[in-house]
């Protein structure tokens, strides 16, 4: 009997690669999606397009259709779920926040109910750097307080970690909760800075560079992220005994915003033309993971460097837009 996996987001940029991947390794994946239009549902499409598999079954399904989530729990008895849905972007809860209480706040709180009625294995779910907020001890660990969010969508992600130890706590849900570092790569958000700016520069228009440029990020590749939620699920599953972790998932290294446009424009072979601004609202100024426990815990190690992952996400870049 094949073990079945339940992925949200799976239309997502981190949903579909993890779709993919656990595919490759033989599981049978149910993804759900919304297929809401915060960004072009196009690029969601072409995403599932690569999802046409045996193994593989879509589901159009909104989080917060509790009855709908109910009967595909009630079907397939999943052995575990990797919760990767959810309205993100910091910069938009600030226009719509309201999508963010529905998708990830009422949104978990039917994954958590489905998987106390029914019960799994292993629950995976996305949390956030952003928890950490305006935290300025750096590398940011997990024992850190994170009680000082600069965002509503951070707000959400923490409540999800809160909500998790919760369940774990009255219902034996067995959690881990994943705090993601800035991921990037090929089938990237376009809200997201590399296709934003790969866009501009690529069309020479001017790029907005927010805090004069002062702006360091632990950029993870895709691929180094994907193989680290994977992992966690099946170290994760075989646990004796239930427990609720948080662990920080990056390639632990902060890179300064204006490297990163360097190493754009040399793949582009273009300049960026910069229009420098201040701090926008909700943002910070450097984030950086410490991922001692996830090495130790599960032997997590980021290998791609970002030098090889800009370089792999232009190559895709000019692929998808020459389509």
């Amino acid at each position: 009997m094949k073990t079945k996996i339940l992925v949200t987001g799976a239309a997502g940029f981190i949903g579909c690669e993890t779709c993919l991947k656990l595919i490759q390794r033989g599981y049978f994946v149910v993804g759900i999606d919304n297929l809401n239009d915060y960004y072009p549902v196009s690029l969601k499409k072409d995403r599932l397009a690569r999802l046409n598999h045996e193994l593989f079954h879509f589901e159009h399904c909104d989080l917060a259709d509790k009855p709908k989530l109910e009967s595909l729990f009630e079907k397939y008895h999943f052995d575990r779920v990797i919760h990767l849905a959810a309205q993100a972007g910091v910069r938009y809860s600030l226009e719509n926040p309201q999508a963010y209480i529905d998708s990830n706040i009422t949104g978990f709180l039917n994954i958590l109910e489905c998987i106390r009625k029914y019960p799994v294995e292993h629950l995976v779910y996305a949390s956030s750097s952003s928890v950490y907020g305006r935290n300025t001890s750096t590398p940011f660990k997990t024992s850190d307080i994170t009680e000082k969010p600069s965002s509503l969508y951070a707000a959400t992600k923490k409540s999800n970690e809160l909500m998790a130890e919760t369940y774990h706590h009255l219902f034996q849900i067995n959690a881990t909760g994943l705090r993601f570092f800035t991921v990037y790569g090929p089938w990237g958000r376009p809200d997201m800075a590399p296709w934003l700016f790969a866009q501009a520069i690529s069309t020479e228009k001017p790029i907005k560079v927010f805090n004069n440029g002062n702006m360091k990020r632990d950029f993870t590749y895709i691929d180094d992220i994907i193989e680290g939620v994977i992992q966690v699920s099946e170290v994760g599953s075989k646990n004796s005994k239930s427990e609720h972790r948080v662990y920080n998932i990056g390639r632990g290294e902060p890179i300064p915003l204006l490297r990163f446009i360097e190493l754009l424009e040399d793949n582009l072979g273009k300049k960026a033309i910069k229009n420098f601004l201040p701090m926008q609202q909700g943002d910070v100024e450097i984030t950086w993971a410490d991922t001692v426990d996830l090495e130790r815990d599960i032997g997590y190690t980021p290998r791609v460097r970002l030098e090889e992952g800009i370089a792999n996400f232009i190559h895709w870049f000019k692929s998808y837009q020459s389509k």
